[in-house]
């Protein structure tokens, strides 16, 4: 067993790295638990268990600053919760070698997307009949311009099907699959990069705890590996959330986008030379 400080630290800074992104701890999380010698299966076990945690420490206080769009994330839950049940079961039946690659791929391609759109700055769009049905449109404080920011989300109908991938991802790899709902979010359904951040620490938990379920039933989940992380985690997201707050959206964007690289890169590695 790994030491109980060396656990907490490093879940502490996956916690931080995990709200302050919307990615939840899991691409610190994994990558750190695998290079101390945890097989990727139990890693990626407690990694989505954490994620509940990451989840719970930041999103509770998204939704007090007012940021999070409760109504996008409601919505968008169902689909999700679907697809980490999915992935979770395929995960139990995989071998080691394609789950490393197919975690810094998820990774990597959520940066290259990200990036391509990245030299555009947020704008309202105009919102289809059906997302105006479902009321999907919100406003929040950004105390970085000192001003109230009005915005309405768009092509739910996309939004959704998209999301029930991102879950599949979620549970297949333990990440929370935030990258990719952050993604869908920005690209998609055209939400402001803090809502979009913020809205996916509120999916992310839901997800997670689909995705738990199944790894619980299967016994991947080790207690003694579980209790530093899951403490670390949420001091980590505190940390986060109290940061993400006072800065801009294009900081949030360059954060998200340098941690995506970094860990895409390591991981599609390691999964190429087959450890």
């Amino acid at each position: 067993m790994l030491p109980f400080y060396l656990l907490f630290l490093v879940s502490i800074l996956a916690g931080f790295v995990g709200a302050m992104s919307g990615m939840g701890g899991g691409i610190i999380l994994i990558p750190a638990l695998t290079l101390m010698g945890i097989d990727i299966k139990h890693a990626i076990a407690v990694s989505i268990l954490s994620v509940i945690a990451t989840s719970s420490g930041s999103a509770s206080a998204y939704v007090r600053d007012h940021i999070t769009n409760l109504k996008v994330g409601m919505f968008l839950e169902m689909f999700t919760i679907v697809g980490a049940l999915a992935g979770a079961a395929i995960t139990l039946v995989s071998s080691q070698r394609p789950l490393y690659i197919a975690f810094g791929s998820v990774l990597l391609g959520s940066w290259l997307a990200l990036l391509l759109a990245g030299h555009e700055t947020w704008h309202a769009g105009r919102q289809d009949a059906f997302t105006r049905w479902l009321e999907l449109e919100g406003s929040y404080p950004d105390y970085a311009v000192g001003s109230e920011i009005h915005y309405k989300a768009r092509r739910a109908y996309f939004g959704a099907p998209a999301m029930f991938g991102a879950g599949m991802i979620a549970g297949l790899l333990g990440i929370g699959a935030g990258a990719v709902k952050v993604l869908i979010h920005d690209l998609i359904m055209g939400l402001p990069p803090k809502v979009s951040t913020t809205t996916s620490n509120l999916i992310i938990g839901v997800t997670a705890l689909a995705g738990t379920s199944v790894y619980l039933a299967a016994g991947l989940i080790d207690p003694g590996l579980a209790a530093p992380v899951i403490l670390g985690v949420v001091l980590g997201a505190f940390l986060g959330t109290r940061l993400l707050v006072r800065l801009t959206n294009k900081a949030v964007r360059r954060f998200f986008l340098f941690v995506l690289l970094v860990l895409a890169t390591e991981m599609v590695f390691r999964g190429l030379r087959g450890l």
